[in-house]
């Protein structure tokens, strides 16, 4: 059964939380909520078992995380604040596609985060660049064009994508929930405004950034840039296609990361 938290900013949060130990919370990117997402589930599930706590929300204009008015990358990281504050008052995020940036904001921003692990990251990937991309998106949802806007977000993602969400079951309730994804369009365009190591020089917590084996070409050049940028860094490869991972094994890798994390002084 979900448990609910208040935001500073009055936003009511739906999460899971389970195990007990070092803090987990998963930051789903554009799209992805728990009842859409078993791969993140099981994920959690399996890492609790493993000794750790985890917690899987659904993020704000989405599942159980209703909300009204413009979703902006403040109001996310509220969430963040809040479920990490539910864990104890630290946590390592596990950001999935553009909620690795949303994750590395809430490092830059001084919220209390143990370690960073950021699950293909897809920046320096949207043509024409992201700050103009993702203002493009909010002109749309402002205006009411809703499909305009998700057409939008997903323009420089594999067309098939598309394809496949506008001939599914799923299409209307994703053309409702575009208006969620303006703090992805935001954190995107933040990672971007200037020269990789400069944003992100200051990030002082373990990081490890994940690509699966069988992933994008644009994919591994975005780790690969993370990477060099972000002092201390690694980087592994790990089972996964699509744009996901594979539950077990990034399960156990997540499980000792956290571990890991949490002895190093803080």
């Amino acid at each position: 059964m979900s448990e609910f938290i208040t935001t500073r900013l009055g936003d009511r949060v739906a999460f899971d939380h389970r195990g007990s130990g070092p803090a987990l919370l998963f930051v789903a990117g554009a799209g992805p909520f728990r009842a859409i997402d078993p791969w993140t589930t099981a994920t959690a599930e399996a890492a609790a078992g493993l000794g750790i706590s985890t917690l899987v929300y659904d993020r704000i204009g989405r599942g159980e995380s209703p909300a009204t008015g413009r979703i902006g990358l403040d109001r996310e990281l509220a969430a963040v604040e809040a479920l990490i504050d539910v864990m104890g008052g630290s946590a390592v995020l596990c950001g999935h596609s553009s909620g690795c940036t949303i994750s590395l904001a809430a490092a830059n921003t001084g919220l209390p985060v143990a370690g960073l692990a950021l699950w293909e990251a897809p920046i320096g990937a949207i043509a024409g660049g992201a700050g103009a991309w993702a203002a493009e998106v909010d002109r749309r949802i402002s205006a009411g064009d809703l499909e305009g806007a998700l057409a939008h977000y997903m323009k420089d993602m594999p067309p098939e994508w598309l394809d496949e969400l506008r001939a599914s079951t799923m299409y209307e309730a994703a053309v409702a929930q575009v208006v969620s994804y303006g703090p992805d369009g935001e954190s995107l365009a933040w990672v971007e405004s200037a020269p990789l190591a400069e944003i992100l020089g200051g990030i002082d917590v373990p990081v490890r950034v994940y690509a699966g084996e069988e992933s994008f070409v644009d994919i591994l050049s975005a780790a690969e840039a993370l990477t060099a940028a972000i002092p201390g860094a690694g980087f592994r490869r790990m089972p996964g296609a699509d744009h996901m991972w594979e539950p077990a094994p990034m399960a156990a890798e997540l499980a000792a990361f956290v571990t890991a994390c949490a002895a190093v002084p803080r």
